[in-house]
């Protein structure tokens, strides 16, 4: 983009700019610790599996059983490793979105314009700002065009303020946004010596919510360890009544807390978490906090602006109505003589140097019609913004013989109203503009005035204006936003266009785009005007809201939170800042939105493409479920190792302690990449996005999920219980009777884990979903599992024999009977499901 910028403005060179950062620092308020790899492993030794683990190996030592001290301390490095590498994986996966999430600056460094992370700014460096960007550090204007700036972060006025470098105020402050125009200025503080930072206000500073499934997970994790602490006393004190045996009963109380702490689920959740966020990321998805990738899932209303996310944004002007003629002008016919007036003013009440599509277009139809081009011939010298509902701009230019031009565009209406026009006048116009709205068309009013001294109205509405006519643009939906909708609406999540064109417009696009809409329009003026109660009511209903500004927006969004709705705002102005924020998930795109934009969204789509955000919901939907199917096999599998551990000893069977701290270990070390690798790495199911969405207040496991679980992990607890005692019948001994226990669990534990894939299709139709990690653990654990059945030593030390192929085959045949009867449920599951669904549509 030509910025007009000065060619003596040269900036920093490289070297002068790292003497200044050498000098001042970085351009950061907080100091940003990172986590090192000793920070990590430190977190991972604090763990309470870790520490049960040190302890079992402790006593271990002391009662000079050095070979189950040794395992204990491999044990330990195992488990160690498995969380370092989780963790590093999401240590990783966070540090790389932060690195898209650094906000860029535009310097000017060695006389060229270059993007630097923000924090990168030094103290001298001549730095751009433009309309909707944030601005990064305290400066002095050198240079601007058309500037002004809202202070509100830091003075409470709302109020926008114009600035040049002859302005009596010609600095500005970090924290602060450009509302229009351009500024070059030269950074004077940096980080904590700026005006914000003085003050204490720190992005950096705002803390993270803790999302419902956080502080469900967090609560379930508290419980099964309050449980465990009092198992193992129980246990403890149980056995040494009956024993005397102190360290026997000690061991015995350690591996069943061992058993019952659920210390995989917290590292399945962050892992999840991180590692959805980058999967996303590397789909074009930036996500601002890794927990958020959850609440994508139960998104339930997604409000969407129209231009440039359901339209191209690119603004063709079609057609110039000229109001003296009466008559609508093609493409083809802009030379026309009688548009000269029309294509000036429309040009003069553009910004000089235009951002707005609309205007940049204004700009080149100016240039490619009207000779001699008089811009440079005239400087604008007083201006009235964008303001107003519906919003209009005027611009004062003068030349140097002092000759005036005072132009206006803005909302027909807006232009209308200000026009020296009689009613019957207005009407025609409007009728008009209505054709035009009809068939989708974006359309302005222009108009000019006359005015002499320099008394300027202190409101460009009390100027007395001649109507010229009307711009007429066309911004065609997207191509495929059909389907992309089609894909919202299959998942069962409404829609809402909220915009800033009028109602004709809007509806015209809205049906081209196969948005469904059943409700008359609503405009910003109604919204703000209704009772709480009515606003909840009509945000329900209505589909499209027209000529909005913010706090019509912020109502809006409010309203809809009201209803229990989870709401996805999608914006790119800076005007969109504060719905954006309010929403459950504010959505801003990465090529059209402004810095102010993409700074207040909690996710950011680099292409600017809507289907992408439908990739976010099917992933936060996968991964919710995952996390679902994760901790229910955490529970299942969990059940029968207690009960397992626990029951023989209470109730006084032959061989009360059937299982040690090395084999509730090998299971826990079984367990871990289960659930934490391989259940995240599980495809979606194919009739996820054909849901609806789950509501984000709804309990993470409800009863009836639950319910499920446990009944699945005691049908697991029967069958080995079942096959123990069949053994001790069969004359078997405690080493015998312990190998064909431990079979059949870890051929339990690989079964429930391929079960549990999907809780409604059978396991075959799991299949289909290529899941190789999945295949690859089971793998690994089948050959481990043979080592320590096979391998003399091994064996020996985890007190098992080796079983015959009769022996192996009926381990794994109670194994699939408890296990595999799920499979059955699923499928009548499946049928009464099928027949509620032919029963509804042979009503409907």
């Amino acid at each position: 983009m030509n910025y007009n910028i000065p060619e003596d403005l040269k900036g920093l060179t490289e070297a002068e700019a790292a003497a200044s950062r050498k000098k001042y620092g970085y351009n950061r308020i907080a100091a940003v610790k990172k986590e090192s790899w000793v920070d990590l492993l430190l977190n991972i030794l604090k763990e309470p599996m870790l520490i049960l683990l040190i302890c079992v190996s402790f006593i271990y030592v002391l009662t000079d059983d050095y070979g189950e001290a040794l395992f204990m301390l491999a044990a330990i490095i195992g488990v160690t490793a498995i969380s370092f590498y989780q963790d590093n994986r999401s240590k990783k996966a966070l540090e790389e979105l932060e690195k898209l999430n650094e906000p860029l600056s535009k310097v000017i460094r060695d006389s060229k314009i270059v993007y630097i992370p923000t924090f990168e700014i030094v103290v001298g460096d001549l730095c751009i700002t433009e309309e909707g960007n944030l601005i990064n550090a305290d400066g002095r204007i050198t240079h601007s065009n058309d500037f002004s700036v809202n202070e509100s972060s830091l003075t409470g006025e709302s109020f926008s303020v114009f600035k040049d470098s002859k302005s009596e105020d010609n600095k500005v402050y970090s924290g602060t946004v450009t509302v229009s125009g351009l500024a070059v200025f030269t950074v004077e503080s940096i980080g904590k010596e700026t005006k914000v930072g003085k003050i204490g206000q720190s992005i950096l500073g705002i803390k993270a919510e803790v999302s419902p499934l956080q502080i469900q997970i967090r609560n379930f994790v508290k419980g099964m360890a309050i449980i465990g602490i009092i198992i193992f006393l129980a246990v403890c004190i149980f056995s040494f009544v009956k024993t005397g045996d102190f360290v026997t009963s000690l061991l015995s109380g350690l591996t069943l807390a061992m058993s019952v702490l659920p210390e995989e689920i917290p590292v399945a959740f962050t892992t999840f978490m991180a590692l959805g966020a980058w999967k996303l990321m590397r789909e074009g998805i930036i996500i601002k906090r890794s927990s958020i990738v959850e609440t994508l899932g139960s998104i339930t209303v997604i409000c969407t602006d129209k231009t440039g996310t359901i339209t191209e944004n690119s603004m063709q002007l079609k057609h110039l109505y000229e109001y003296n003629s009466n008559r609508i002008y093609e493409e083809a016919e802009f030379g026309t003589k009688v548009l000269d007036e029309l294509i000036d003013y429309a040009m003069w009440s553009s910004e000089p140097v235009p951002f707005d599509p609309m205007e940049i277009t204004l700009h080149k139809v100016y240039e490619q019609t009207r000779k001699p081009d008089q811009r440079k011939d005239y400087q604008l010298f007083h201006e009235y913004p964008l303001e107003g509902k519906p919003p209009m701009m005027t611009h004062l230019f003068e030349n140097e013989q002092k000759d005036r031009i005072i132009a206006a565009k803005g909302a027909p209406e807006a232009i209308i109203s200000v026009s020296n026009l009689s009613e019957n006048e207005k009407n025609k116009i409007r009728m008009v503009i209505k054709g035009l709205g009809e068939k989708g068309y974006r359309v302005l009013g222009v108009a000019k005035s006359h005015f002499e001294g320099n008394d300027f109205p202190v409101r460009q509405q009390d100027f007395t204006f001649d109507f010229l006519g009307l711009t007429v643009f066309y911004d065609p939906p997207k191509q495929g936003i059909k389907n992309v909708f089609q894909h919202i609406y299959n998942a069962g999540i409404k829609i809402k266009v909220i915009t800033g064109d009028n109602a004709d417009t809007t509806r015209a696009i809205a049906l081209q785009a196969g948005i469904e809409n059943n409700a008359p329009a609503i405009n910003g003026s109604e919204i703000i005007t209704s009772s709480e109660e009515d606003l909840i009511k009509l945000s329900e209903k209505t589909t499209l809201f027209t000529r909005m500004f913010p706090e019509a927006k912020l109502e809006v969004v409010r309203a809809l939170k009201a209803q229990g709705h989870v709401v996805a705002m999608l914006g790119d102005g800076v005007n969109d800042g504060p719905a954006l924020k309010a929403a459950h998930i504010g959505v801003a795109m990465g090529n059209k939105g402004t810095e102010i934009a993409k700074s207040a969204a909690a996710l950011v789509i680099t292409n600017d493409d809507l289907d992408k955000l439908v990739m976010g919901i099917a992933a936060g939907r996968r991964i919710y479920a995952n996390i679902k199917k994760a901790v229910q096999y955490i529970i299942s599998i969990h059940i029968p190792i207690i009960l397992t551990v626990s029951l023989p000893l209470f109730l006084g069977w032959v061989f009360p302690h059937i299982f040690t701290p090395v084999h509730v270990i090998f299971l826990e070390l079984v367990m871990g990449p289960t659930c934490s690798i391989v259940y995240e790495n599980e495809p979606m199911e194919k009739d996820a996005m054909e849901k609806p969405p789950r509501t984000l207040t709804d309990t993470f496991l409800n009863w009836r999920e639950l319910t499920i679980s446990i009944v699945q992990g005691l049908m697991i607890t029967a069958g080995i219980l079942w096959l123990y005692q069949y053994s001790v019948d069969c004359g078997n001994d405690e080493a015998k009777t312990r190998t064909l226990v431990f079979s059949t669990l870890i051929f339990s534990n690989i079964l429930l884990s391929l079960v549990n894939r999907s809780f409604h299709y059978s396991m075959l139709e799991s299949f289909k979903n290529h899941n190789f990690l999945l295949t690859g653990i089971s793998g690994m654990v089948l050959i481990l599992f043979s080592v320590i059945l096979y391998v003399g030593p091994v064996s020996r030390f985890f007190s098992v024999a080796s079983p015959s192929v009769k022996e192996l085959g009926l381990a794994l045949l109670t194994a699939s009977v408890s296990v595999l009867w799920f499979e059955m449920y699923k499928l009548m599951k499946r049928f009464y499901r099928r027949n509620d669904n032919n029963k509804k549509n042979n009503y409907s």
